[in-house]
C-alpha cells in the first residue's frame, strides 16, 4: 500500500485558517499568471485543444466567482509542437522570463522531463495532467501528477488481461521512455503470473507503416496484444493488427476520437484501461463541469480535458492555502510546500484526491470495451491490488 505525505498539524492549520504566530500581511500580486505548455501544434495538437479547453474554462470560472481572494487569474499558453523537447525548454524559458510565472501546467514526456531541471533550479511549481513515462518521477521535487503514469496503466491492463483468463503475450510498444516504462511494468508483473512475452515490437511516434513489426506480432502466435500505445498510433495499431488476420484479443490504455477515427471498425471488442471521467451524481461539482464544458465547447469532456481543468482548481486552492499563511507567498516553491503540507484536494472526478509520496494523485482506472463502435465501461481498477 502507498503511503500518502502527511503533515498533520500543518495541515490541519491550513484547512481552518489559523495564522501563523508571527504571520505576515500576504504580499499580493495583481494577478496570478500562470502558464500551460501543450501540444498546440503538430501530430499530437488534439491534446493540447482539450486540454487548454479544460484550462480556459477553470480560469473563466475562478475568474467569475472573483478570482482567488479578489485577485484574477490568467494563464499564458505556450506550445511544445507535440512533445519536442526543446520546444517545451524555449517555452518554460519565456514563460519565466517575459510572463513571471510561478506555476505551470505540463503536458507530454519529453517536454515535461526537459523542463524539470528549470523547474528545480528556478522554483516553479509544476503541475502534469498529461506525461506518463516513470521517468517523471523524481526529477524534480517541484512536479505533481493527477495523470496516472503510463506503468501503473499498464498494470492496470495487464490485471484485466489476468482477469480475462488470456496466456501467452506479445506486445507493441511506443518507443520512447513512456513505453518503456510500460513494458518494464507489466513485463515482470505477467511473468510473475506463469505466462511468456512472445515478442516485443516497437513503432514510432507518428509513425505511417508497422507491417515489418505486425508482422512480427503475427508470427509468434500470441493469446493476446498489448498495445502500449497512446493515440494516435493506437488506432493505427489496432487496424494494421486485423488487417493482417491477427483475431487474438487486444488489450491496451487508451483510446481517443482519433484512435475511433483511424481504427474504425477493427476496435471493436478492443480494451483498455484509463484515466476515467464521467459526470456522477454523488459528485455534483462532475455534473456542472460536464455541463458547462459540453455548453462552452459543443463536446462531451473527456479525462484529458478534466485533468487540466481540475490542475487549476488544484492550483488556485494551493494559491488560497498559501495565502493564509501571509508574507511573500506567490512563490513556486512555497506553492509545492503548501501541497506537500496538505495534499488532499478537491476532485472533479471523485470527492477528492490525495498526492502520494511520489507527488503522484492515487485516481480511479476505468476498463472499457468497444462495443458496436462505442466505448462500454466494464469496472474499475484498484491499482493497490497489484502490490
Amino acid at each position: 500500500m502507498r503511503k500518502f505525505i502527511a503533515a498533520a498539524a500543518t495541515a490541519a492549520a491550513i484547512a481552518l485558517g489559523l495564522p501563523a504566530a508571527s504571520q505576515e500581511p500576504p504580499k499580493d500580486p495583481e494577478v496570478y499568471r500562470f502558464g500551460a505548455i501543450l501540444a498546440m501544434s503538430g501530430k499530437g495538437d488534439w491534446y493540447g485543444k482539450v486540454m487548454s479547453q479544460g484550462i480556459l474554462l477553470a480560469v473563466e470560472e475562478i475568474n467569475a466567482k472573483g478570482g482567488i481572494d479578489g485577485i484574477p487569474l490568467e494563464v499564458v499558453i505556450e506550445d511544445h509542437k507535440s512533445g519536442v523537447a526543446k520546444e517545451g525548454v524555449s517555452a518554460m524559458t519565456r514563460l519565466i522570463n517575459i510572463s513571471g510565472v510561478q506555476a505551470v501546467l505540463t503536458s507530454f514526456s519529453p517536454p515535461t522531463q526537459a523542463i524539470a531541471p528549470i523547474a528545480d533550479e528556478q522554483g516553479i511549481l509544476v503541475l502534469n495532467g498529461g506525461g506518463t513515462s516513470m521517468a517523471l518521477l523524481g526529477l524534480t521535487d517541484m512536479m505533481f501528477h493527477n495523470r496516472t503514469l503510463a506503468s501503473d496503466l499498464a498494470i492496470a491492463a495487464a490485471m484485466r488481461a489476468e482477469e480475462l483468463g488470456l496466456g501467452d503475450m506479445s506486445q507493441l510498444v511506443w518507443k520512447n521512455d513512456a513505453g518503456e516504462s510500460m513494458i518494464a511494468a507489466a513485463d515482470p508483473f505477467w511473468e510473475a503470473k506463469g505466462k511468456k512475452i512472445l515478442a516485443t515490437e516497437y513503432m514510432e511516434i507518428g509513425a505511417s507503416n508497422i507491417d515489418t513489426q505486425v508482422a512480427k506480432l503475427r508470427a509468434s502466435s500470441p493469446d493476446w496484444v498489448a498495445l502500449w500505445l497512446f493515440s494516435p498510433e493506437t488506432g493505427l495499431a489496432i487496424k494494421k493488427i486485423r488487417e493482417f488476420g491477427i483475431t487474438a484479443p487486444l488489450v491496451g490504455i487508451e483510446y481517443t476520437a482519433d484512435v475511433k477515427e483511424l481504427a474504425g471498425a477493427a476496435a471493436e471488442g478492443y480494451e483498455y484501461a484509463t484515466d476515467f471521467f464521467a459526470p456522477s451524481a454523488e459528485n455534483p461539482w462532475s455534473e456542472d463541469f460536464a455541463k458547462a464544458y459540453e455548453a462552452k465547447y459543443g463536446e462531451k469532456p473527456e479525462f484529458y480535458a478534466a485533468n487540466y481543468y481540475e490542475n487549476v482548481y488544484v492550483l488556485a486552492e494551493t494559491i488560497r492555502r498559501a495565502r493564509a499563511m501571509g508574507g511573500d507567498y506567490w512563490d513556486g516553491r512555497k506553492l509545492a510546500e503548501t501541497i506537500r503540507e496538505n495534499p488532499t484536494f478537491p476532485s472533479v472526478y471523485s470527492a477528492e484526491m490525495t498526492y502520494q509520496d511520489n507527488n503522484v494523485a492515487l485516481k480511479q482506472v476505468g476498463v472499457f470495451r468497444i462495443e458496436n463502435g462505442e466505448q462500454k465501461f466494464i469496472e474499475f481498477i484498484d491499482l493497490n491490488a497489484a502490490n
